[in-house]
């Protein structure tokens, strides 16, 4: 890979360097050139920032010698320069008209600055970043009830959340139209959550841990893997040196679910800090609303801590290390199963442990700011112990993770590239057993059918070039090649492109692979609260599928006050696939590869308007429209419970000094199909979708109100605010041990109006 992507990358550098000075210099003879150098030391600063004042687009950037040419601007009344460089005060000088001298400035260090502390709104959809990319902010988090990170997402467009069965209780994200597995979930920018903890993952991070959550649509940075495939959702959490030193959040819901969260922080040092944050909820009431003999909710209990330590040295040194441990228990079924009292009714249990740590070390080079080594390490101890009626699935992972990287400039700021190398190692252990046992099959095959295991080894290397013309252009990109123990050698390319046709219009382009393997028992959980049988082929290869799509951003003024629109598309197309087939038959879910000549796709259109009409008042509406099909034993059909047509709409008042906030989001949902419950006689194939049966169109509105005073808030909502239920949810509910079982086919609300209350008491 290095014979082949270095030159590749040098050319491409080296064409859009002389690009972009031939563009610069197209409207001045004579350009101006000089050095910037420190004042005290007297060493050159590459990478510093030159402008022309009164100008926005004529800059430049000094190279590794501290050198610039800077093209002169036809018309410029000022005849001023600007020069800025991190860690030193910004300067200004006079360049005497028609001047050709070699200018030297001399930049001091900005050590006479003190803190400035700004508050304001952040923009949700960044202009600066060359990926498509949203940030759930802190503020925004405290718009909804946000116990964890499935209900983060409330009050986003751009991201669902869905729930896999009527009594697990299990959650999932979608993102493009596809299952949060094709989404890559890192924390910290470290890839997490992954592999059998995607059913329940969004529950293992409680929301006052999280600082902020970008979501990037489409392909992102091959730095962070090889398996996102829809996009990335980064979960920041809070940082020692910046939260708050004491946060406690408790809250309590009509259900019976209490949330207890304590965040507790402090500055050991001047360069040592930390943070530790606990969260412990538990919902122990029975509850059955619909009257159909099933817990709306299961019964839980979760304990979760995690500590983070950050050091920073005047040195070039930044260390952090987390460690975090959970536990969790679920019991879920018919009212009146016990689990340690046998009888014939149907329930679940979950006993889940986790355990991960991890650091991150870097070294910046002193005076180059833009240089840097870095080692990340991680590693996650993940086991559970499940009953789904008489079926048995038990599972651990054991996962490490090591990632070098260093990044630098070729020759100025404008041309950075980052190269490294990374090793995973993942261990997956399966017991999945249906209570029946063939009296055919021998103790081996037994055995083969009962335990899936798997081996997982892949080091690769990476390497990811940037262009920024310091104008209106920035591209981006990244090249990986890793070696699969058991699948061989694999690329993985990518591809974003940020151009600025107006500072208020941008146009953005992304496209690439992904690749990962699939856990069809994990990634399918929720269908094992059913009567269907699982039948899976011995032979599953690697999931691979290509992405492309853009976007189009505007911002502009409404009474003064900034707008944004944001308009996008992107196509996944896979050239394989792992198919969970509950089409053909009613009574299996078949487990596969994508059949030859088949396809699966999503497409996935969004638009999304942001405004600020008057002071204090925000409002977002959004729709979307998704294609998302597979083909099922030689025809296309779309992917059940996937709902084309989508409109989200969310309104937030804030009165003077934050006071008063409340807020009200609606959600409505198209109609969505549905596959055959088990029993029936499944999908005639040969005659369309139209045969298939669809659920309803609804909508849902969630409100709250919160009043803030010096040190605490107080804070009350209500969640499905009409009450709309779906109409038994539970198929078969009188004989869950029958052959017409099945509580996987859930599309609205399950137990209806939910209220809740909280209060939030802080030191900052």
């Amino acid at each position: 890979m290095n014979s082949i992507t270095g030159p590749l990358l040098l050319t491409l550098g080296l064409l859009l360097s002389s690009t972009a000075a031939t563009l610069a210099q197209s409207d001045a003879v004579a350009p101006l050139r000089g050095q910037v150098t420190d004042a005290a030391a007297a060493t050159a600063l590459p990478g510093a920032t030159v402008r022309w004042r009164g100008t926005s687009t004529d800059a430049a950037s000094t190279d590794n010698t501290g050198v610039f040419s800077l093209a002169r601007p036809a018309h410029n009344e000022y005849n001023q320069l600007i020069i800025n460089y991190l860690g030193y005060k910004a300067d200004t000088i006079a360049i005497p008209a028609g001047s050709s001298a070699f200018v030297r400035i001399a930049l001091r260090r900005a050590t006479e600055l003190g803190e400035v502390k700004v508050e304001g709104r952040a923009v949700a959809y960044s202009a600066l970043t060359p990926t498509n990319s949203q940030m759930i902010t802190s503020r925004d988090l405290t718009k909804s009830a946000c116990c964890n990170l499935a209900e983060s997402f409330e009050t986003n467009a751009s991201v669902e959340v869905s729930t896999t069965d009527a009594v697990s209780g299990a959650k999932q994200i979608q993102l493009l139209g596809l299952d949060g597995a094709y989404s890559l979930l890192t924390v910290d920018n470290l890839p997490a959550l992954r592999g059998l903890s995607t059913p329940y993952r969004l529950s293992y991070l409680s929301g006052t841990w999280i600082e902020s959550i970008d979501i990037i649509k489409g392909m992102g940075s091959v730095v962070n893997g090889y398996e996102s495939i829809s996009g990335q959702v980064n979960v920041r959490l809070k940082e020692p040196e910046k939260t708050d030193r004491l946060l406690l959040n408790a809250y309590g819901n009509d259900l019976g679910k209490f949330d207890l969260n304590l965040n507790a922080s402090t500055q050991l040092t001047s360069k040592l800090s930390t943070v530790l944050m606990l969260h412990s909820d538990h919902l122990g009431r029975r509850v059955d609303r619909n009257k159909d003999g099933f817990l709306d909710l299961p019964l839980a209990t979760q304990y979760n801590a995690f500590n983070k330590w950050k050091y920073k040295s005047d040195k070039g040194i930044v260390s952090e290390v987390g460690l975090g441990a959970l536990r969790e228990t679920r019991q879920g079924g018919q009212v009146d199963f016990r689990p340690d009292a046998p009888s014939g009714y149907y329930g679940t249990t979950l006993t889940t442990d986790r355990y991960t740590g991890y650091s991150k070390t870097s070294y910046t080079w002193p005076g180059r700011p833009y240089q840097s080594l870095g080692l990340l390490l991680s590693g996650t101890n993940y086991a559970f112990d499940s009953k789904y009626g008489l079926r048995t699935y038990n599972g651990s992972q054991r996962t490490g993770l090591a990632t070098l990287l260093f990044q630098s400039v070729l020759g100025t700021t404008a041309h950075t590239y980052r190269v490294g190398l990374n090793y995973l190692h993942d261990d997956y252990r399966e017991l999945y057993r249906t209570g029946f046992i063939y009296s055919t099959e021998t103790d081996a095959e037994r055995f083969r059918r009962e335990h899936r295991n798997r081996l997982e080894r892949v080091p690769g290397a990476f390497a990811e070039y940037t262009y920024q013309n310091t104008r209106n252009l920035t591209v981006v990109t990244g090249l990986r090649l890793d070696r699969h123990n058991l699948y061989g050698w694999f690329l993985t390319p990518r591809l974003n492109v940020k151009y600025d046709v107006r500072p208020n219009t941008i146009l953005r382009v992304a496209a690439g692979s992904g690749f990962r393997t699939a856990n069809p028992l994990a990634e399918n959980s929720g269908m094992l609260v059913s009567s269907r049988e699982f039948v899976i082929n011995p032979d599953l290869r690697p999931e691979k599928a290509w992405n492309l799509g853009g976007s189009f951003t505007q911002y502009f003024t409404v009474a003064g006050r900034q707008a944004t629109v944001v308009a996008d598309y992107y196509h996944t197309e896979f050239q394989n696939q792992i198919v969970a087939d509950p089409y053909t038959s009613s009574s299996l879910l078949v487990i596969g590869n994508l059949e030859p000549g088949g396809r699966s796709f999503s497409r996935s259109f969004q638009t999304e308007v942001q405004v600020e009409p008057v002071k204090g008042l925000q409002a977002k509406a959004a729709y979307k429209y998704l294609d998302v099909r597979t083909t099922y034993e030689g025809q296309l059909l779309p992917k059940p419970l996937t709902a084309p047509h989508r409109v989200f709409a969310n309104l937030g008042y804030a009165s003077a000094f934050d006071k008063w906030r409340a807020d009200l989001t609606m959600q409505w949902y198209g109609q969505r199909p549905l596959a055959h419950t088990p029993g029936g006689l499944g999908h005639q194939h040969g005659t369309g979708d139209a045969t298939l049966p669809n659920a309803p169109r609804y909508a849902l509105f969630n409100a709250q109100i919160t009043r803030a005073f010096k040190r605490f808030e107080v804070y009350a909502g209500v969640e499905n605010l009409t009450d709309y239920r779906q109409r038994n949810p539970i198929a078969g509910a009188y004989a869950p041990f029958g052959p017409n079982f099945d509580a996987a086919m859930v599309w609205g609300p399950t137990y209806g109006r939910l209220t809740y209350g909280g209060l939030r008491f802080k030191i900052e």
